[in-house]
């Protein structure tokens, strides 16, 4: 356990403020049963997403850096950001303003320009809600606080592809025992085997699930995620756990779109990793969301005395 982590800065973004709302959901209602303490950023703004790093990285670079600047000023060492593409920004953003003149100039312009002070790289520590979780309370604490354990669960765990690339931006990776890897991420795996769930073989953990090309190519998108949802039906999953607000979107519509368009049905639920984890930690269903989620594993979860 470490208790810098005891008390953190929240960083939603946009999409856990809708489409992903049962993510934000259970985010909070698992750090209220953990003895965790969020306290979301004040008047936030979008990290930037792929729609403006597409057109102006640095601009993108800037948007992330004054949510980082926010959690600075308010007295906070390290901001939490469950959404992969959030997370993923924010890192990039402190990497450039450590290594590219460019973004640094922007950011002061713009900066100077809004009327507050520029960031400055190294004040705020990003980290993903399994980092947060994992160092927060660990396996051995997680194990603790189990009421209903996940036995029998078969769960593949997906990271997506944000989580972990590029490998540069995310430098406390890689280091050993005890840290993240970016080839073959396990915190996911780490955190829900401690609440009882049986793990299986995933070679596709992080593999792209076109979200980035679900409007403007919805076929590619969809073999994409179909390509997911078979390997985890082979592997034996009850549930695909997710931890990334794009990547659950895409993996519940475009496994309605594979049935419908190319005729291929999939068995697997998709589930945040915190809504299993919730309901480890006694929470009942509603608590955590699972109604709001467009993949029905109510039946599932009750079968397992979970629901």
């Amino acid at each position: 356990m470490t208790q810098a982590y005891q008390k953190v800065a929240y960083y939603p973004g946009c999409a856990l403020e809708g489409t992903a709302h049962a993510y934000d959901r259970s985010t909070r209602a698992v750090a209220k049963a953990l003895g965790l303490e969020i306290e979301e950023l004040q008047n936030w703004n979008c990290c930037g997403a792929m729609e403006v790093k597409s057109t102006d990285p640095k601009l993108q670079t800037y948007l992330s850096a004054r949510n980082l600047g926010i959690a600075a000023k308010m007295g906070h060492t390290a901001v939490m950001a469950p959404c992969n593409g959030c997370y993923h920004n924010l890192k990039k953003a402190e990497y450039d303003l450590r290594n590219d003149p460019a973004s640094i100039e922007t950011e002061k312009r713009i900066s100077t320009k809004a009327g507050h002070a520029s960031y400055q790289p190294g004040t705020v520590e990003t980290i993903h809600a399994l980092d947060w979780i994992k160092k927060a309370i660990g396996e051995d604490g997680l194990r603790a606080r189990v009421k209903k354990s996940l036995s029998g669960l078969k769960v593949a765990n997906y990271y997506g592809c944000m989580y972990s690339r590029p490998r540069h931006i995310f430098p406390e990776k890689d280091k050993g025992p005890g840290s993240e890897s970016t080839l073959k991420p396990h915190f996911m795996d780490d955190v829900l085997g401690a609440a009882g769930a049986v793990n299986v073989e995933f070679p596709l953990k992080t593999a792209c699930c076109g979200g980035a090309h679900t409007l403007s190519d919805s076929d590619t998108s969809t073999r994409l995620v179909l390509n997911i949802l078979t390997t985890a039906d082979a592997c034996g999953a009850d549930v695909i756990a997710t931890e990334c607000a794009t990547c659950h979107s895409g993996l519940e519509m475009h496994q309605s779109r594979g049935e419908k368009v190319f005729g291929k049905k999939t068995n697997v639920k998709i589930l945040y990793f915190t809504q299993l984890l919730g309901l480890a930690l006694g929470l009942s269903a509603r608590q955590v969301g699972v109604h709001e989620n467009f993949s029905d594993s109510v039946g599932m979860l009750r079968a397992r005395g979970l629901g």
